[in-house]
């Protein structure tokens, strides 16, 4: 897959992910939200008001470290299309 490829296909698994109105796993969205700071190169620290919320995005974080932006936007494309494929 081609660098543009893979940024049209994580543009594309972003969006059907805050189109989606049912509730997500709690981890899975940690997952996504770990990759998708990756893909953008968001270095800001997690700014929930709850210490615990912050606690877990930031071992999220953590976990991904070492990771580049394309494997962040890879992981994040599979993760969607696993969840979507197999949630039922």
């Amino acid at each position: 897959m081609t660098s543009e490829e893979l940024n049209i296909a994580f543009e594309k698994a972003v969006n059907s992910i805050n189109e989606h109105t049912e509730p997500f796993p709690a981890d899975f969205l940690l997952r996504l939200y770990s990759y998708y700071k990756v893909a953008t190169n968001n270095k800001e620290q997690p700014s929930s008001r709850s210490p615990l919320i912050n606690a877990f995005k930031t071992n999220a974080i953590f976990q991904t470290r070492g990771m580049d932006s394309d494997e962040a936007k890879q992981l994040y494309v599979d993760a969607v299309k696993h969840y979507f494929l197999y949630r039922k």
